[in-house]
């Protein structure tokens, strides 16, 4: 599927050729997935709970060698009803009848010298065999943290992508916030949630949209309270993202249904006073470890850390969750354009829970909200 990414790609296997060469490797084999699409354009499917399943299925990925164009093997039923019966130039199309090992074989025979071959982090058991009996004097690697590195600097144009799938989620919960009264279940509003989100142009939910209460006689729409209506004074937690042109949104916002708790505004004052936090330390050079502990500063000065249960956020993009963390354990130093999530939250136990979440680019002023005007 051709996109406004498309001029950005062989920009990008450029800068991978540059990386591989630094690192020793000469080829590069990606299964379908948001690093493939990173590189290639070629767009990954939707997510299933039930794994679909092709003849010779193990076979699709491509080779990026450097100084050549990417070499896809790919299923005849991959090509037909996924990529409209229009394989990439060059490809290898495995039917249902063919030996699919000897063609996998021939397309690796078909690459330069092969010593070093990286291999996408979640390339199929299957396929590494069949790499290893096709390449058996060559040294396998895990291409995970080279293209991680290539791929946590977003472009301008990768943050535009993104503002928008930002403003996506934000109209959603702009037309699902009246929803929230006495009677509503958290069923009704994940429909809500997610038919908005379509409505606006996403193509599908992020991940899988999650509207929770926490306190007394709590409500989740992943089990079977889901289906029970909320009450006056309920205080209800939205956490949902957008996709726009392969990049994710993640977004949290928190409703209470009618009169809210006592309690309530002082929450809402310190949970923001948190977010804010965070963000004015997002600037280059500070490590991730450090940016999640200016976040919880204002809460632990509040005697609440034991309420804030998870991490100040994540690295976002083309996956939902990308690397660097925002947490205690990550001391990776942050780089202009790095994009994460500022989503502190508070577990009142016994009482209620209020979060907020925003997606932020890492800038030398600090962090900047994406899709706000």
């Amino acid at each position: 599927m051709e996109s406004r990414l498309a001029s950005e790609h062989t920009e990008r296997r450029s800068r991978l050729a540059g990386a591989m060469e630094a690192a020793g490797v000469d080829v590069i084999f990606l299964p379908p997935s948001s690093d493939l699409e990173y590189f290639t354009g070629l767009q990954r499917d939707l997510p299933t709970f039930g794994q679909i399943a092709y003849a010779h299925g193990w076979v699709a990925g491509a080779f990026l060698t450097p100084g050549r164009e990417p070499l896809f093997v790919l299923p005849r039923m991959v090509v037909d009803f996924h990529l409209g019966g229009k394989p990439p130039e060059g490809a290898v199309v495995v039917r249902e009848t063919d030996d699919g090992e000897a063609l996998f074989r021939r397309a690796v025979g078909s690459l330069a010298e092969v010593r070093t071959l990286a291999v996408g982090s979640r390339t199929w058991a299957q396929t590494i065999l069949a790499l290893e009996r096709a390449l058996p004097r060559a040294e396998l690697a895990d291409a995970g943290p080279l293209v991680t590195r290539l791929r946590r600097v977003k472009s301008p144009l990768e943050l535009e992508l993104m503002g928008e799938g930002c403003r996506i989620a934000q109209s959603a919960m702009d037309e699902t916030a009246p929803r929230v009264r006495p009677g509503a279940t958290m069923l009704d509003l994940l429909e809500e949630v997610e038919h908005s989100l379509r409505a606006h142009g996403s193509r599908c939910p992020s991940f899988p949209t999650h509207i929770f209460t926490y306190g007394p006689a709590a409500k989740d729409s992943g089990d079977e309270t889901g289906r029970m209506p909320i009450e006056e004074g309920e205080v209800v937690l939205f956490d949902f993202g957008a996709v726009h042109e392969g990049y994710c949104s993640d977004f949290g916002r928190t409703v209470p249904c009618g009169e809210p708790p006592a309690g309530y505004g002082d929450s809402i004052e310190l949970l923001l006073a948190a977010q804010e936090a965070g963000r004015a330390a997002l600037r280059p050079g500070v490590t991730a470890a450090e940016v999640n502990a200016a976040c919880r500063a204002p809460i632990e000065a509040a005697g609440l850390s034991s309420a804030f249960r998870h991490r100040m956020g994540h690295g976002i993009g083309l996956d939902v969750h990308e690397l660097p963390f925002l947490s205690a354990e990550d001391t990776t130093p942050l780089e202009q354009g790095m994009t994460f999530t500022d989503e502190p939250s508070l577990l009142l136990d016994g009482r209620f829970g209020v979060r907020v979440e925003d997606i932020v680019v890492c800038e030398r002023g600090g962090g900047r909200m994406l899709g706000q005007a």
